[in-house]
Parts: C-alpha cells; structure tokens; sequence
C-alpha cells in the first residue's frame, strides 16, 4: 500500500505543478520556488512529517521535501543551539544533496556542450 501512498502524492505534487505551468504564465523557477515555500508551511505545521508517514520515500523525492528538510533542520537547531542554529541548521539536512548538485552539474557541464 505505501507504493500506491507514494505514487499517488507524487503525482499529485506533478499534477498541480502542470496545472500551475499550464494555466498560468508563471515559469518553472516560479513553480519551483512555490513547492519548497509549500514544502517549508507544510513543516512549520507537522504536516511534512504526517505525509512522510503515509507516503513513505515518496514524500521524500519531489522538490516538497528540500523545503520541508530546510526549516526541519533549522527548528531542530534553534532549539539545541539558540538562534544561531537557524542558519546553520538549514544546511545540516541538505548539505548532501546541494553538494551532490554542485559535483554533478560540474561533471557533466564538461561532458556535454551548451547549445545557444
């Protein structure tokens, strides 16, 4: 049952984002932007993790979740270390994925060329 969980929120979570490009004269980067403010509200009020719950990895893939692991990683640290865990603490749950980024858009911008 938690396949059918994950795929049914994740298509939804792909069926809102063609909705909103389809209808809309909003561009992706609008969109994307829009998903992780979503993913950040729906932490703030433990939605994220009820979700996480009953779609399982599902919850964890779309754009959602990066939203939801910054404000999770930064409410866990303004409460361990004061204020100052605000900031670091937003990169504490995503350091790999943005590092992973970085390294693999790095690799395959030599590989590939850049059309004009």
């Amino acid at each position: 049952m938690i396949y059918i969980n994950s795929f049914i929120f994740c298509g939804i979570v792909c069926m809102i984002g063609e909705l909103i490009l389809d209808n809309t004269k909003l561009t992706p980067g609008h969109i994307t932007t829009i998903f992780v403010v979503l993913g950040c509200l729906l932490d703030v009020f433990n939605i994220y993790d009820r979700l996480i719950l009953w779609a399982g990895a599902g919850a964890c893939v779309p754009i959602t979740s990066f939203g939801h692991l910054l404000i999770h990683g930064a409410m866990v640290s303004s409460v361990e270390v004061g204020y100052m865990g605000l900031m670091s603490g937003m990169f504490n749950l995503t350091a790999s994925g943005i590092t992973a980024a970085i390294v693999f858009s790095f690799i395959l911008s030599l590989i590939f060329k850049p059309k004009d």
